[in-house]
């Protein structure tokens, strides 16, 4: 245990974010650096439970015990090999992930929580700068092929731990760069994407091939793929998005958030000098009120929006944890990102009844009723219809699956009755030797789920083309939880 008493002496404490009006002029993670002691500090207020609930929380199974004391201790480099032993990329989740381990820590059941994501980030930091991460090669080679397609996290889980294990994997990406939805998705004032370039050199190092700018089912065949390699792993995400069947969906102007983001994205990247798809001067309306929304609420006022309104249908969440929503489950509470810091208005309760055009097809405002859950619906309530100026609105309701295409129809695999694709508790879908990972088998879920069912199905591959395997895996449930 660090500190027998650290949380009795100690609250919490997390990085401040960089003042709004500076970043907001750039594209730079938002959060400042964490002083050393204060980190030491927030270390020690783990308490080394009994029953650490925080691995309850956390479907990799982190050692979070363990590696709050090495951190309190000064032992970095234990700490980084006890965290990247049930986590490929912790300076991705320690970014990204909403942290339900900290909702679950018993600390937290009557005071705030240790900083488990800030002492997790803050590990894997340090271990690049001091140069701990290297390359794990195989020490030798199964003369085993794999195919993972996809290069999401759930993808670069499966293909790091089969690589490691000895077997010759290629990771096929029909984007131009690895990383899915972490390259074009996730904002850059969220996730640098130094932190996934680095990775990526380091599978690469380890033998992993990526070829990108592969649309598997169209410019290589699924049977091609099969024929090529022993086992395939489907690991592309359940990036279907969720549509708004209503009056003036083809107005100009409304587009789904993810034929937006990845825009700004390119523009980081460099690739081109400024984006298709602004909201330089605009009113914006996003619909959605998750991550995705706040990413659109971010990028929009990086670019320069006139106003920026974000609607959710849900009505506002309380800010203390329902007494329905008990520790140590997920509370669904009121959250003020660092989007939400920076401007925009946040509007609950209320429905899109109808996109309004201008004479030239033009989106000009969002027709919009306050609505009220009744008869297991949601309904509007009369004579709250107005309208929101909009010359630009995105989508942001979340995704409802798997492509459906010719990935899909060519390697003949099932879906479940929610148009996942079925597998069973081994990964295996109904084709001898096809296995799914992450959003694509588990529908829409967080980036710690992923990593552990890219673990996981890895374990599960390297038994079908081996027998047996010694790499670790997480104990998953077999019911897939309520999303974040």
């Amino acid at each position: 245990m660090a500190d027998a008493r650290g949380f009795l002496k100690a609250g919490r404490e997390t990085p401040k974010r960089r003042a709004v009006d500076v970043r907001i002029r750039d594209w730079k993670e938002v959060y400042e650096p964490f002083d050393g002691e204060k980190l030491h500090t927030q270390a020690s207020r783990c308490m080394d439970c009994g029953i650490p609930f925080c691995h309850n929380g956390c479907p990799l199974g982190n050692l979070i015990p363990e590696w709050n004391d090495l951190t309190y201790n000064n032992n970095w480099q234990e700490a980084i090999e006890r965290l990247h032993a049930t986590n490929n990329f912790p300076e991705f989740t320690g970014r990204l992930c909403p942290a339900p381990c900290e909702t679950a820590c018993v600390l937290g059941i009557n005071q705030d929580p240790v900083t488990i994501k800030q002492v997790e980030v803050s590990i894997i930091d340090r271990a690049w700068d001091e140069g701990w991460v290297t390359p794990q090669p195989p020490s030798r080679h199964s003369g085993k092929t794999v195919a993972v397609i996809g290069s999401g996290p759930a993808g670069l889980a499966t293909a790091q731990q089969l690589a490691r294990a000895g077997h010759t994997v290629a990771v096929y990406e029909r984007a131009d760069r690895p990383g899915g939805l972490l390259r074009y998705g996730i904002p850059e004032f969220k996730m640098e994407k130094r932190h996934l370039d680095r990775r990526i050199k380091q599978m690469e190092d380890e033998g992993v091939k990526f070829r990108t700018g592969v649309d598997v089912g169209t410019d290589i065949t699924a049977q091609d793929l099969m024929a090529r390699y022993d086992a395939v792993v489907l690991a592309t995400g359940a990036t279907a998005w969720r549509d708004l069947d209503v009056p003036g969906r083809d107005a100009v102007g409304v587009y789904q958030a993810m034929e937006y983001l990845p825009l700004s994205n390119r523009v980081c990247e460099g690739d081109i000098e400024e984006t298709s798809i602004s909201a330089e001067g605009k009113d914006v309306v996003i619909l959605g009120g998750g991550d995705t929304g706040a990413d659109c609420l971010g990028t929009s006022i990086r670019q320069g929006a006139k106003s920026v309104t974000q609607l959710e249908i849900m009505p506002r969440p309380t800010d203390e944890r329902p007494v329905a929503n008990p520790w140590p489950t997920y509370p669904m509470v009121y959250r003020v990102s660092s989007a939400h810091e920076e401007g925009g208005e946040r509007v609950y309760a209320v429905a899109t009844e109808e996109f309004l055009k201008d004479e030239n097809g033009n989106l000009r405002a969002l027709a919009v009723s306050e609505v009220e859950f009744k008869n297991g619906k949601f309904e509007p309530i009369a004579g709250t219809r107005h309208e929101i100026p909009a010359q630009l609105a995105f989508l942001a309701m979340g995704f409802v699956g798997p492509e459906q295409g010719a990935l899909v129809e060519q390697f003949g695999v099932e879906l479940d009755p929610r148009t996942n694709i079925n597998r069973d508790s081994g990964y295996k879908t109904n084709v001898d030797g096809v296995f799914v990972a992450g959003d694509a088998g588990r529908g829409q879920s967080l980036i710690v789920w992923a990593i552990a069912e890219g673990r996981s199905a890895a374990s599960a591959v390297d038994v079908y083309l081996t027998g047996s395997t010694q790499l670790p895996a997480p104990i998953l449930p077999s019911a897939r939880p309520v999303t974040i």
